[in-house]
């Protein structure tokens, strides 16, 4: 009888199918969300970057007043 309570108690060969593939899917899920973050820290960076270089077209028109010469 105590063979047979233990062999209720094991996982049976579908339910380790189940498991590993559960582990693999977790594996797959978890490197595309990593990938995923990585990606949207690449472009937040490219737009800060890209906001950062943008010049206000007054501030040329301030410089060009100041120096003296007409306006574009």
């Amino acid at each position: 009888m105590t063979s047979a309570a233990l062999h209720l108690t094991a996982p049976t060969q579908a339910e380790r199918r189940l498991l590993h593939l559960a582990e693999h899917l977790t594996a797959y899920v978890e490197r595309r969300i990593a990938a995923r973050a990585e990606r949207r820290e690449i472009a937040l960076d490219l737009l800060r970057e890209q906001q950062a270089r943008r010049q206000d077209p007054r501030a040329v028109e301030h410089l060009l007043a100041q120096v003296g010469l007409p306006r574009r």
